[in-house]
C-alpha cells in the first residue's frame, strides 16, 4: 500500500499508466504543489510583520524629523493698503512651489490659506462676495474665514497660513493644519 502523501496525482486524475510519456517523465504532484508547510507559512508571516514594523518606524522617524525642522521663516506678502476689500493675492509659502491665497475680507481683516483643495489638490478660487472658496474640479466650497468645507467632496479644511502685521506689512508666519 502506498502512502497518500507520497502518491502523485496527475492533473486529469487518471492513473499514471494511462498518462502520456512526457507526463510520466515530469510528473506534477498537484496536492503537494499546493501544500504550504508550517515553517514556510511562519517565515512568510514573520517577514510580512517585519515589513509592517519597518513601515511604521519610517513614519515615526519622518514625523520626528518634520517636528525638528523648526519654525518656517517670516515672508512678506503685501502691504496693508495694497489689496482692496474683497481682493486676493497669490503668494508662495513656505516653499517656492506652495501656492497660497491672501484675501482681504474686511477693512482690517485678512485671511490666508493654502490654495490646494484638500480633496484632489485642485486650485481653489476665492469668492469673497459669497464668503467662500470654490474648488471648480468637483464643486467643493470652503468657508472663507475658517477654511472649513461647506459643500462637495472635500472633508478636511484648507491649511491656514498664520499672518502677522508688522509696520503696515503683512507677513506669512507659519502653517496651521486643522485636525478636524
Amino acid at each position: 500500500m502506498t502512502d497518500r502523501e507520497e502518491m502523485t496525482i496527475a492533473p486529469n486524475g487518471e492513473p499514471m499508466e494511462l498518462q502520456p510519456k512526457w507526463r510520466r517523465d515530469f510528473p506534477v504532484d498537484w496536492p503537494q504543489d499546493h501544500y504550504v508547510a508550517r515553517r514556510d507559512f511562519t517565515k512568510f508571516m514573520v517577514l510580512t510583520s517585519f515589513a509592517f514594523l519597518a513601515g511604521q518606524a519610517w513614519i515615526v522617524l519622518q514625523n520626528l524629523l518634520r517636528q525638528r525642522r523648526g519654525v518656517p521663516p517670516l515672508r512678506r506678502i503685501a502691504g496693508i493698503g495694497q489689496l482692496p476689500v474683497g481682493g486676493s493675492l497669490a503668494f508662495n509659502y513656505p516653499g517656492e512651489h506652495d501656492t497660497c491665497l491672501l484675501v482681504r475680507i474686511g477693512d482690517d481683516s485678512y485671511v490666508a490659506f493654502d490654495q490646494r483643495c484638500t480633496h484632489l489638490s485642485c486650485a481653489v478660487i476665492p469668492e469673497p462676495e459669497r464668503g467662500r472658496f470654490l474648488c471648480p474640479c468637483h464643486n467643493g466650497w470652503f468657508d472663507i474665514e475658517t477654511g472649513k468645507p461647506l459643500a462637495g467632496p472635500p472633508r478636511r479644511p484648507l491649511a491656514r497660513i498664520r499672518l502677522e502685521i508688522v509696520n503696515d506689512e503683512i507677513y506669512a508666519a507659519g502653517v496651521e493644519l486643522s485636525t478636524i
